[in-house]
């Protein structure tokens, strides 16, 4: 299943995509996409409604974030060798995990907020992965039984703040609109190895990213597992899986976002995001 939250900010309501590609209104059998329907049995009863008998969403409408109550949004760095290389920094022996605040959520076509005093503002196409079922301490063998999902994710990072200010990244990481997630959750079952498949980016028609997840140094399932060490995950937690190369900071010269660009990205089977960039308030 395609799952899907649509409406005006704040005012989503769940749906999912029907063969025809278009959005069918859950709203009569579920509150939200949100971790209360994220487990395989409350997903089955999803699937077994007759999409036909759905009502039809006739109006274009905006998309919303593909999940809600999101606990934590988990992110690993440095998760591909070439983009470590274009990073200047060491391949990692472990995954380097940081977080990002779950205010930056935002829908897959909405528009990327500048921050004031922003001046390096990047782009990282990621695989997400979303938590179906609780877990910690969990065998790499049995992790993606805790995977509710897929979907797009576009990790967007201000270097400056991330790297000139001090401290951990969350800082640079962190602004509102800087986490697009959508523009559906794909359920696992649709995905037969997420390390099979093709992800890039755009800005104004320019393909810089064009990789493949299988280039990961750490799969998703190493990934749940080691995760699950040092904390427990739960349904609704995003895992951000790391960026492919071809971000802004390793072009020479750098090239970084600026109000008025277009941001395009889309994952093989996960589907697009289309954005504008621009500045706050």
């Amino acid at each position: 299943m395609k799952l899907v939250r649509f409406g005006h900010p704040g005012e989503e309501r769940p749906g999912l995509i029907d063969q025809k590609g278009e959005i069918r209104d859950l709203s009569g059998h579920i509150g939200d996409i949100d971790p209360a329907v994220l487990d395989d049995a409350s997903l089955n009863k999803l699937r077994a409604l007759k999409e036909d008998e759905l009502p039809l969403v006739q109006e274009h409408v905006r998309l919303g974030c593909c999940v809600t109550g999101v606990g934590k949004i988990i992110c690993i760095g440095l998760n591909y060798l070439d983009h470590v290389k274009e990073a200047g920094m060491q391949v990692p022996e472990e995954p380097v995990v940081f977080m990002k605040a779950t205010s930056a959520l935002t829908g897959p076509n909405d528009n990327i907020i500048l921050p004031r005093n922003a001046s390096r503002v990047d782009w990282e196409a990621e695989l997400a992965v979303i938590i179906g079922k609780k877990g910690k301490y969990i065998e790499e063998a049995n992790a993606l039984e805790h995977v509710a999902g897929y979907a797009v994710f576009n990790d967007i990072s201000e270097r400056h703040f991330q790297l000139d200010r001090g401290g951990q990244w969350v800082k640079g990481k962190s602004a509102d609109s800087f986490a697009p997630l959508g523009p559906w959750l794909v359920t696992r079952d649709e995905i037969a190895d997420p390390s099979d498949l093709a992800i890039w980016q755009e800005i104004d028609g320019n393909r810089f990213q064009d990789s493949h997840t299988g280039q990961m140094i750490f799969k998703v399932p190493l990934l749940i597992s080691y995760l699950s060490r040092f904390m427990s995950l739960h349904p609704g937690d995003v895992i951000a899986t790391g960026t492919p190369p071809g971000v802004g900071m390793g072009m020479a010269p750098p090239v970084y976002l600026r109000a008025g660009n277009k941001v395009e990205l889309g994952i093989e089977g996960l589907g697009r995001q289309s954005h504008y960039t621009v500045e706050d308030d």
